[in-house]
Order: C-alpha cells, then structure tokens, then sequence
C-alpha cells in the first residue's frame, strides 16, 4: 500500500509540475530578459491558485499563483520550474511570500542561476520548515529558460546560427539571376523558423543579405511579445539602402552596427527610424567585430539573439567561437557545384580543431526537417 501511495504522490507531482511547465511558456516573448516561470498552488482538491510572470506584469508568478489561492495557500504544495528569489529588485523577495502564505512544501524544476539567488531561496524556505523538492522537470525547465541563463551568466546573449540547406550543405543557388530570397524549404519549416523568431529578442544579418534578399526580418508567428523583435544589421560602411524594407518598416526596432561612415548616411538613416551605432575599434573595412556588436547587444538586454546571415556571417560566428547554438533546416535537394555553402572563411587546422555539435535533437517537418544542437552549453562555463 505504500508503494501505491508513493507512485500516486509521484505522478500527482509529475502532472502539476507538467502544468508549471505550461504556465510557464506563456512567458515567452514577454518576459524576456527575465525568466519564464510558471506557478500552481494544489491544496486537498486540486489548484487553487496559478501564476505566469510576464515582464510588464512585474508580480513574478509565485506572487500571482499565491494571490489567487488566498487562504486556500495553508498547507498547500506549489509547484514552480525555478528556485524564487530571496533578494529585492523590482519586486520583493518571493521566498517571504511563500513563506508567509503557510505553503508547505514546494516542488521546484531547478535552481536559479542568477547569483543573487543561486540556492538562496531554496535555503530560506527550508529554514522556515518549508519541505523543499527539486530536479523534477528540470530537462525541459533547463531548456526554456537556457537563454536567460546564458545571459545573466555571461552578460551576453545566446546566440543562434540558423539556416536553411540542401542536403549537400548549401544555402543558396548561384547561378543564374535571382530576384529577393530563395526559399529552399518548404511552409512547415518557415512557419517553425517563425516560432524561432518569436522566442529571440533579436535577429542579426549581415548587410550583404539585405542587399541581396531585401528582407523584413519581422516575427511573423502572430503570438504577443513585450517589445518587438529588434533587428540588427551588420554593415561596416552604412550601405543599407533608404528605400530597403527594413528601413521603409523601422519604429526605432532597427539597429545597425557600423565601422565608421560619412555622417550625412547616419542621418539619412536615423530620419528614417533606424538606430546607428559605432562600434569603437570595430575593425578594417573587412567589416564589423562580431564579438563587440554581441557584447552591445547584451548591454541592451537581448538575452537571445538569432542570426540568420549569409555564408560570411556564418563563417565569422564559427570562427569566432561566437555561436551557442545550431539550427539548420535540411531540403530533400541537392544544388552539387552550383551552389553556397554554409559557412565560409572558416579554416581549421584539423579535424580536432572543427567545432563539434552536441546534445543533438532532430525535428521533422513535412519533406524538411531541421537539426538542433549545442556549440557551447549555457550552463557550463
């Protein structure tokens, strides 16, 4: 009878935490560059009390979650995907109020990486009396907050190498004229490359594909996020043409990193809604330091950026060490001596020096399909 009680108690926690988990992705694209959290109060009858933390909501989800339930929190279990905090910033620490509501036990996916909390909250609550659980969940709560980790780590934003390919490793076709963007995949992988783009704060390109595809680069997914997804240009010497879409569409979401230009271009540019910054020491004419411009970003808070560049841009990421992650969406086509590669400018001295993807997941998508995986891990230094 024991067991059976175990098992009960074992699945009722799986089920609730699954049902954080789900709060908890209803932050994305609005709670960035705080973390997604999800919160349910369960007393004797079920939930009582839910919580999703939205950025411009401020009261983390525990807060809400706790509110919700009212009396109904005493002796009841909450159930969240990351430690609360115990410190003041622009909210009071959570942990008190957790403590105060007579909560008496929490279950929680992981810990919080921010070093203000870093086991902290957990600590207080287990001085309290409070039973505290953790690790359930973590492997999905790990990944939804893994660009907010990387930031509040490093101060710099996760970065994302996407494309799409061939099966022989191309990008584009070229040869032969060509007008605006080739689209090598099909719908069910773009509307995924949109998802993408709605979990990224920023998207980055270098100017010669805005020159060559005229893009918009806009989020497209149709879901609500906090502030709009900021669009970032690469472009040594202000080339951006004026009449481009991406300046025709710019509401001070346009942010171009140069090396140096005539001022009468960086004013034509910031009259039409873009935003110009110079990066100091940038480089040669060879272009804009990548690791500058990603450092900035972080300074402005992007905890996630996507780079959907060209075969240049690409080779600067891998051979700057810069790309966290790889998504690379695979066509049922093969374009042989005809076609770009991913990546150029990117010698290696050996096989062992050549960047190795791990922690591979593999998405299907129609005749496409697309391959995820690590270049460096956000939780290890």
């Amino acid at each position: 009878m024991p067991d059976k009680d175990n098992q009960a108690a074992a699945a009722a926690d799986s089920f609730w935490m699954a049902r954080a988990l789900e709060l908890a992705r209803q932050g994305v694209g609005l709670a960035s560059p705080n973390p997604c959290v999800g919160a349910v109060v369960v007393g004797p009858r079920g939930a009582v009390g839910e919580g999703t933390h939205t950025y411009a909501g401020l009261k983390h989800a525990e807060v809400l979650a706790l509110e919700q339930a009212g009396a109904d929190a005493l002796g009841a279990t909450l159930y969240l995907n990351l430690e609360p905090c115990c410190h003041t910033g622009r909210t009071g620490p959570c942990a008190e109020r957790i403590i105060a509501a007579g909560i008496r036990r929490v279950v929680a996916a992981m810990a919080d990486p921010n070093p203000l909390v870093a086991g902290k909250g957990f600590e207080c609550l287990r001085q309290a009396g409070i039973e505290v659980s953790t690790g359930l969940g973590a492997s999905e709560a790990r990944r939804l907050n893994e660009a907010f980790v990387h930031w509040i780590r490093t101060q710099r934003p996760l970065v994302t190498l996407k494309a799409a390919l061939t099966l022989d490793g191309q990008i584009a076709f070229s040869r032969g004229p060509h007008t605006g963007p080739q689209r090598i995949t099909g719908d069910l992988a773009r509307a995924h490359v949109q998802e993408l783009r709605h979990r990224s704060d920023a998207i980055l390109v270098g100017i010669g594909t805005v020159l060559a595809d005229d893009p918009l680069l806009t989020d497209r997914s149709g879901k609500p996020r906090r502030r709009p997804l900021l669009r970032v240009v690469l472009d040594s010497h202000l080339r951006l043409p004026v009449s481009s879409r991406l300046v025709q569409s710019a509401q001070e979401d346009v942010l171009v990193f140069c090396s140096g230009a005539e001022s009468w271009r960086r004013s034509e540019l910031e009259r039409g809604g873009v935003r110009v910054e110079e990066l100091a020491g940038a480089g040669s004419s060879a272009g804009v330091n990548l690791k500058s411009a990603i450092r900035r970003l972080g300074a402005l808070q992007i905890a996630s950026l996507l780079v959907e560049g060209g075969s240049s841009i690409h080779g600067a990421l891998l051979r700057n060490q810069v790309a966290d992650k790889i998504l690379l969406y695979y066509a049922p086509r093969l374009f042989g001596s005809g076609g770009v590669p991913l990546a150029s400018s990117t010698p290696f001295a050996s096989l062992e020096d050549a960047p190795h993807v791990h922690q591979l997941t593999w998405h299907q998508l129609g005749e496409d399909f697309a391959v995820e995986g690590y270049l460096h891990d956000p939780y290890e230094d």
